[in-house]
């Protein structure tokens, strides 16, 4: 076997998995219609026992944490961290703010009560993000309440933004701004601030989330999934933007794919190989591996997860006989895992140093 440290999907939706494989709507607004019918489906126990069911999957893939954008309620909330709890996987419930749009289980009457309810999972010893869900579901002014709050309580911000050009359009009419230039004038734009997909952003935004110190978590096998478009990753490695991944809506679980979609495109895209390639490295390996573990864990606000004496015990161990990587060099078996490997390779996986 080998040893990595555990993989973090840093963004996740583990209802929308029961949506997997079925060929609703032509595009990501019709799509998204069907997802609201069976948010509004779901039980509290149904979301614990599925819930449950989507952790150990990931952790059997190797990841060893999970990001939760949440949106489904405050006590789906504690299922859903009881869900992780029982999957042995480390939880961070990055509860959503929901003020308009959307349905009536996701949304709250005012910043005032959102805060409540991320203040009570607090108290409930759940590790939170402050997530307003997007510029669709939060008017400006909650924009710049959460923002304010999430700084002094030093507390990681997720927030999905430039997925869609309609999302686009709609910010430009109501505000005159694109959503993470709006983000930005709002005061939320900073170190432990996560972008979702950022998959249309312009030049101008990344060069706001690079001067800022953001992060983006591209999603790409749910990007290919809901024809949100190519995350600019190029444009974002040129830049030195952190990139973390989320599996999302969870059609695959498999954290190999995340890495090699991505660099995949982009090499599509630039018509050449190699193109995640940072100054002094020979190829994309490291910087990808940095993004299923380290970028992922930092986006979460947790510790990053490193193979060292005293460090936190989140592992993956690998087959080395597995027919992907048998006989495969050893200088060579980074990159072989990750262009050649998937989550069939993962033997074992430990949290906090239990199997």
């Amino acid at each position: 076997m080998l040893a990595f440290p555990g993989f973090v999907d840093a963004h996740c939706h583990a209802f929308q998995r029961a949506l997997r494989g079925r060929g609703h709507g032509n595009d990501f607004w019709g799509w998204r219609e069907e997802m609201i019918a069976l948010a509004g489906s779901l039980s509290v126990a149904e979301i614990r026992s599925e819930y449950l069911e989507v952790y150990r999957e990931l952790r059997a893939n190797g990841y060893t944490a999970v990001g939760e954008f949440h949106y489904l309620g405050y006590e789906e909330a504690k299922a859903a961290a009881e869900a992780a709890a029982e999957a042995g996987i480390a939880f961070v419930c990055l509860y959503a703010c929901y003020l308009r749009g959307g349905i009536p289980r996701f949304r709250q009457e005012s910043v005032a009560e959102y805060l409540r309810e991320l203040e009570a999972l607090r108290g409930a010893g759940i590790q939170v993000g402050v997530a307003p869900h997007s510029v669709r579901a939060c008017p400006a002014e909650a924009l710049r309440a959460l923002g304010r709050y999430a700084m002094e309580h030093e507390l990681p911000l997720h927030v999905h933004a430039d997925e869609q050009p309609r999302e686009i359009a709609e910010s430009l009419d109501e505000h005159g701004l694109r959503p993470i230039a709006l983000l930005d004038a709002c005061g939320l734009l900073g170190p432990r601030t996560t972008i979702i997909h950022a998959t249309h952003a312009d030049d101008d935004e990344l060069d706001l989330l690079a001067a800022r110190g953001a992060s983006v978590c591209a999603c790409p096998s749910t990007e290919a999934n809901l024809g949100d478009g190519f995350l600019p990753a190029a444009r974002l490695w040129e830049r030195g933007v952190p990139v973390a991944f989320g599996a999302d809506s969870n059609t695959r679980l498999d954290p190999f794919e995340e890495a090699r979609e991505t660099e995949g495109l982009a090499r599509r895209q630039a018509g050449r190989r190699n193109v995640l390639v940072r100054p002094g490295e020979d190829g994309p390996a490291r910087s990808l591996w940095e993004c299923l573990t380290v970028n992922g864990a930092r986006a979460l606000g947790l510790e990053p997860a490193v193979i060292a004496v005293g460090a936190p015990a989140d592992l993956v161990a690998l087959d080395l006989d597995h027919p992907e990587i048998a006989d495969v060099a050893p200088e060579h078996l980074p990159a072989a895992v990750l262009f050649s490997g998937s989550a069939a390779l993962v033997r074992e996986t430990w949290v906090g140093g239990a199997r």
